[in-house]
């Protein structure tokens, strides 16, 4: 199950424009620029309004317009994010990355104008029919992004985790989840067990797009020609960008786009990227709720219910994909005590007596070592002489009987010497 989850859906009172408002705009953010013809442009709905435009010359251009203060901050994000490529490090890329032509603020919202990038955003099921070589440029590309040399990120003082800093991150975000009492027990058992599996979280940090999904992805016939929305960049679990991969159902698609991912990285990735990247998938369902929580949106709280509810459906009913490498303990068993006001149900011709205590353990007796040439004396016969004359003798004597031998276990087997008379 996969599905795009709008993070700007949780704010209310939203600027909205039209394209021919961002064409307005977009003339006061470059100068000169003069508009022939608008349409509107594929975003993020609740986050975005976008619009391409033509000009005079026959360029394109690319607007995006935020309708929330948060969106705009994600927005100015970027832009420095794209200023700390150098012309050196983008000549290494792949791909084609977007770059700001202009900007201009309004209020606390800031409207940016790109220079138009070639290709077009394809769904996963329509990545996933594409060719092979289209799949290996995926890989490529991610791999290419995951190379990146670390100090993009620290030179730009961006968000940077360990391993152990982000499986801590995840289990706070999991503890605040659970507190809404809205999470699936089955998700919360499964979701915890997998971040507190330590094996799980060896990886070698590094530079992590983290908002990457097919909306991101410009893809021209068999090529990724560029990618865009690198708002959340920062140094961490690369199986974040490959959480999209997760909604894929073509095993081969996914295979490809691995094998060649990890032939092209420097350093060769770790076993359990794709468990920590269905985890990720699957856990953006609780952010998801939590957001709708906290900015009162029943609908989009309704929404988050509705789709918990059928991924836990079915995790229980075929398993889920693997997200643990070790295996999930089943819950452990209630037992209840067995006092001696339990009524226990006959099994036999005797049932007990309904106030006789039952014993909670059976104990079986050790038998003693056969010995061929002595004569079988069974408790059930009576009492034998020697034993008769064994017991009158140690009710006379104070001492203790002497232990058997350490090989000797039955209690038939104890000597009872008498003791000397002063």
């Amino acid at each position: 199950m996969h599905r795009r989850l709008g993070r700007g859906s949780i704010y209310r009172g939203s600027v909205r424009r039209q394209p021919i408002e961002l064409a307005a705009v977009a003339t006061a953010a470059v100068p000169g620029l003069t508009p022939t013809a608008v349409s509107s442009a594929p975003d993020d709905p609740a986050d975005f309004d976008s619009a391409l435009l033509l000009d005079t010359e026959g360029k394109r251009w690319r607007v995006r317009s935020p309708r929330h203060a948060e969106a705009s901050a994600r927005l100015e994000t970027e832009f420095l994010v794209l200023r700390a490529f150098t012309p050196g490090i983008r000549a290494e890329l792949p791909f084609l990355m977007p770059t700001v032509a202009g900007t201009v603020r309004q209020g606390e919202l800031s409207t940016f104008v790109y220079s138009h990038l070639s290709g077009a955003t394809r769904s996963v099921e329509e990545l996933s029919d594409g060719s092979a070589a289209l799949a290996r440029e995926i890989g490529a590309a991610l791999a290419a992004i995951h190379d990146l040399p670390h100090s993009l990120v620290s030179n730009a003082d961006l968000p940077s985790y360990t391993p152990n800093e982000f499986r801590q991150r995840r289990l706070n975000e999991l503890d605040q989840a659970a507190t809404t009492g809205k999470i699936p027990p089955l998700l919360l058992r499964r979701w915890e067990h997998a971040l507190e599996d330590v094996s799980l979280w060896r990886f070698n940090p590094s530079v992590v797009h983290g908002d990457l999904h097919e909306d991101n992805l410009l893809v021209d016939g068999d090529r990724v020609t560029a990618v865009t929305g690198w708002t959340d960049l920062r140094i961490g679990d690369p199986a974040d960008d490959m959480a999209w991969l997760v909604a894929s159902n073509d095993q081969d698609f996914v295979d490809t786009v691995l094998s060649h991912y990890s032939s092209s990285r420097r350093d060769a990735p770790d076993a359990h990227l794709l468990r920590r990247a269905a985890l990720s998938a699957e856990f953006a369902l609780a952010q998801y709720l939590v957001k709708g929580l906290a900015a009162g949106d029943q609908d989009m709280t309704d929404e988050a219910e509705s789709m918990l509810a059928v991924l836990a459906e079915d995790v229980a009913e075929h398993g889920g994909q693997p997200i643990s490498v070790e295996p999930l303990p089943q819950p452990a068993v209630t037992v209840q005590p067995i006092g001696p006001d339990t009524r226990v149900p006959a099994t036999g011709p005797d049932p007990l007596p309904a106030n006789a205590a039952v014993a909670a353990v059976h104990v079986t007796p050790i038998p003693r070592d056969e010995d061929p040439g002595a004569t079988d004396v069974t408790a059930a016969d009576g009492p034998a002489a020697d034993d008769s004359a064994a017991d009158d003798s140690a009710a006379e004597s104070p001492l203790p009987p002497k232990p058997a031998a350490a090989d000797d276990t039955s209690t038939t087997a104890l000597t009872v010497v008498p003791a000397k008379q002063d």
